[in-house]
């Protein structure tokens, strides 16, 4: 199995096969707008306008999970992370990433990459998940490492 074997509907309601990724890099985060992590969207941005060209996506997944961070429609979301973030990576529609109704994509991160002590769930907003180009789940990253901490390992990624 790879993350190439799911789907996801965009936040302007088209469904996304994730096989359109395939041979790119992919750093998969579930986002929030009212997050104190909220302002790491300016260096996802960032990481993605430096190594889109190279092969890097960068795959944001609302959810309102945590303390109601994310109360926002799509149109919202997208609206303010375009105006506040100036945001170009793909958002797709709000989901759960945790319990019975997680998205699917969510339940294989979560069993491919584990997090502290085997703990499947994800914590808090921000989780990122890195992607190599095969599809397969390399690491995951805590909500408190910021984006612009993982570039060594998206290089290393982008390279091989």
């Amino acid at each position: 199995m790879t993350v190439y074997q799911y789907e996801a509907v965009l936040n302007n309601g088209e469904t996304k096969s994730l096989s359109d990724y395939e041979g790119k890099v992919l750093l998969i985060v579930n986002t929030a707008s009212k997050c104190g992590f909220t302002p790491q969207y300016k260096e996802l941005q960032e990481l993605y306008e430096q190594y889109r060209e190279d092969g890097l996506e960068i795959l944001a997944f609302p959810c309102n999970q945590f303390m109601n961070q994310e109360p926002g429609t799509d149109a919202e979301i997208l609206e303010f992370c375009s105006l506040n973030y100036g945001v170009t990576f793909p958002i797709f529609s709000k989901i759960d990433v945790n319990g019975d109704q997680a998205h699917p994509l969510y339940k294989y991160l979560c069993k491919e990459a584990p997090g502290l002590m085997g703990s499947k769930a994800i914590k808090w907003n921000f989780t990122k998940f890195l992607v190599n180009r095969k599809g397969e789940v390399v690491k995951r990253v805590a909500s408190n490492i910021k984006p612009s901490e993982c570039r060594r390992q998206i290089e290393a990624l982008l390279k091989g």
